[in-house]
């Protein structure tokens, strides 16, 4: 029903009525020695026992969707922080293979040029011997 619909005026004060009537009924029943018979108390009791076993098994059922809803989520946002960490690492590992990939002639050039100097000191060496002699 609508709000708009309970609260427009005209209806809301029928509405009043209605319920206090039935706050009312209850009492005015049990004073007119209307009671409810065992066999109908215990078949409520059952009706009601019934619809609670229901209730939990309905509680339990949504309770564990939850809970595996909520590890799926747990599971795609841990998921996705890893995939953005392998995304970071990898682009890592680009840069410092390109730095190394620059680097390697460098590294061919000082090693050509530790031979140089070692040959020269080889050579020097050899003069101070000769000269010396």
């Amino acid at each position: 029903m609508s709000t708009w619909l309970v609260y427009a005026e005209g209806v809301r004060e029928h509405i009043q009525a209605a319920i206090q009537r039935q706050e009312q009924a209850p009492v005015t029943a049990a004073a007119q020695g209307r009671r409810a018979r065992p066999a109908s108390l215990q078949s409520d009791l059952a009706m009601a026992r019934e619809e609670i076993k229901e209730l939990r098994t309905e509680r339990d059922q949504l309770r564990a969707a939850m809970r595996q809803h909520l590890g799926h989520q747990l599971d795609q946002i841990s998921n996705q922080k890893l995939t953005e960490r392998i995304t970071e690492l990898t682009e890592a590992n680009r840069k410092l293979e390109h730095e190394v990939a620059q680097l390697r002639p460098l590294a061919d050039y000082v090693r050509e040029l530790e031979r140089d100097l070692t040959a020269a000191r080889t050579g020097l060496r050899q003069m101070i011997r000769d000269e010396n002699r």
